[in-house]
């Protein structure tokens, strides 16, 4: 018999659920979403995770072993009370998200459903480190740079979370003059600070299109961004001695070489040579990642 996980991931842009089973594969048909936003409040959240659950849970197999649920969401969390404390979501601060997704799950099914909840950064490391492109790593790292700038650690298959689940939050961590690294690195942060010099497109996938044409600024705005995540990457590389970091999101497919400048700016500002020998590799998942990690968490 096939064991399976309800997989749920919360963004903050966005709502998903789906059924994976033990070999990271989703359910045909059970994946859905709902739009979340900065407005999101618990009432909208509850629906939210009424409709996604109901809808997975509607295409289980007839010979499934559903285990548990695993969620992946947006930070910070407080993993040990099951809370999401969202920068991004101010007026869900403190909502009970394991505790709704477990009620919502066991009331659909009529008994309990063991629920662990995690950071979506940690859950996605996880997913990298089972089928994507940490599987061989000891002690890994992985990321997103896209909206924002977040990831996770897995050291000999095992997932970290920290104290209240929140480790991986890179883009929190302090660079020049003060600004955090998703203040410089991240997608909307490229753009903002190449429209201070002078550009005039508006978003990352205009950065993208310019410096493929020559664009000198938008070309700058991109190494830019790469040369702070590596340099934030050595540091995390030399305090947790990392052997790969993996990378994905949206903003790090701006340009063909982002994973090669990011590797150049590590391995130049690595301290030491453990440090130095960090590899940077592009993401093994696609956008099934997330879902797939948060399903890691009960099925791994």
């Amino acid at each position: 018999m096939t064991r399976y996980a309800l997989a749920v991931d919360v963004g903050g842009t966005k709502m998903e659920a789906a059924l994976v089973g033990d070999d990271g594969v989703l359910v045909p048909g059970s994946r859905g979403r709902r739009a979340t936003g900065r407005d999101a409040t618990p009432a909208s959240l509850d629906e939210a995770i009424a409709t996604v659950i109901a809808h997975a849970l509607a295409h289980l197999p007839e010979d499934a072993e559903l285990i548990g649920a695993g969620i992946g969401s947006a930070g910070p969390i407080d993993r040990n009370v099951g809370q999401i404390l969202p920068v991004n979501m101010p007026a869900a601060r403190g909502y009970g998200l394991a505790d709704a997704v477990r009620s919502t799950a066991s009331g659909i099914l009529g008994r309990a459903l063991p629920t662990v909840f995690g950071h979506d950064g940690g859950a996605l490391a996880l997913a990298e480190s089972w089928l994507g492109a940490t599987k061989d790593a000891r002690s890994s790292l992985s990321i997103v740079v896209s909206t924002g700038v977040g990831g996770g650690f897995v050291v000999n298959g095992a997932y970290i979370p920290g104290a209240t689940g929140n480790a991986g939050h890179l883009g929190q961590v302090r660079r020049e003059g003060g600004l955090t690294l998703e203040e410089i690195a991240s997608g909307p942060a490229s753009a903002a600070w190449a429209q201070t010099q002078g550009w005039t497109g508006a978003t990352g996938e205009d950065l993208a299109r310019d410096a493929a044409a020559g664009d000198t600024i938008a070309r700058a705005a991109i190494e830019r961004s790469a040369k702070a995540v590596g340099e934030a990457l050595a540091d995390a590389a030399t305090l947790v001695d990392l052997d790969m970091v993996a990378i994905g999101g949206g903003f790090s497919r701006v340009s063909a070489d982002y994973i090669d400048l990011v590797q150049q700016a590590l391995t130049a500002s690595a301290a030491h040579e453990y440090s130095r020998r960090t590899r940077v590799v592009r993401s093994g998942l696609g956008d099934e990642g997330p879902l797939i990690g948060a399903a890691a968490l009960v099925l791994r």
